[in-house]
């Protein structure tokens, strides 16, 4: 387990985050207090059970959704609490989301879709997109379609796309949910490869092997985040009030 990051090289930092969801008169609490930090090329896996707060978290410390207490910042930069036009644009400059839905727009090919990801940042140099998909292992599919894809380069192409604008945190949903042992080991391959080029990637998953892969795991439970496998490990500690996983 590495040591814990030091001030210059924490690249995101999530501070006492909540999340309630009102639906007339009933009230569920997704996070309870989640603070969290990690440093630049470091791997983290969130674990726990369905419906403990992962998918609510990632989108949180994404800027896709609003926490309703505590703060999120990336690279130093606040990215809560602001407009969702900026949260967007924060997003497409410093972090990049691999969801379930593998972030490919169906009507564009796999060029046109890394493209117009590459499209929300201005005035950085764009990574050649034929080169981000030799990356992955699909340059000759830059022309294809998602349909036209298979599950593992559907996955692929999705990473791609995450990838576009380099980001310096990664954030991938249940990256290999859907895929066969020789998919999941070459996207969870890349991410490691991310992670050792100095991006933080951060991995909600059901994958043992991308939890054995991981440098630090951390279950949430009912809202609460513990570090460690498992919430009752005799080391593992709640996390509460200034407590900060990391």
């Amino acid at each position: 387990m590495p040591a814990g990051p030091s001030n210059d090289d924490v690249v995101l930092a999530a501070r006492e985050l909540y999340r309630f969801y009102r639906a007339g008169e009933e009230e569920t609490l997704a996070l309870r207090g989640v603070s969290l930090r990690m440093r630049r090329g470091e791997t983290v896996a969130v674990v726990g059970p369905s419906g403990a707060g992962k998918s609510t978290l990632l989108a949180c410390l994404a800027g896709l959704d609003e926490p309703s207490g505590g703060e999120v910042r990336v690279a130093g930069v606040r990215i809560s609490h602001r407009p969702e036009t900026e949260r967007a644009r924060l997003r497409a400059r410093l972090v990049g989301v691999l969801l379930q839905s593998r972030n490919l727009l169906p009507h564009l090919t796999v060029r046109d879709n890394i493209r117009l990801a590459q499209h929300a940042v201005r005035g950085r140099p764009a990574v050649n997109a034929e080169a981000l998909m030799e990356q992955v292992g699909l340059g000759r599919r830059t022309g294809a379609l998602p349909r036209q894809l298979s599950g593992g380069e559907l996955a692929r192409a999705g990473l791609a796309v995450s990838l576009a604008n380099s980001p310096v945190v990664l954030l991938a949903d249940e990256p290999t949910g859907e895929l066969d042992g020789e998919s999941e080991q070459l996207v969870l391959r890349m991410l490691r490869d991310r992670a050792v080029n100095g991006s933080a990637v951060l991995i909600v998953t059901h994958s043992a092997e991308a939890v054995q892969g991981a440098d630090r795991v951390i279950t949430l439970d009912d809202g609460r985040a513990y570090e460690g496998r498992d919430r009752h490990e005799g080391t593992t500690q709640a996390q509460e009030g200034s407590h900060v996983l990391r």
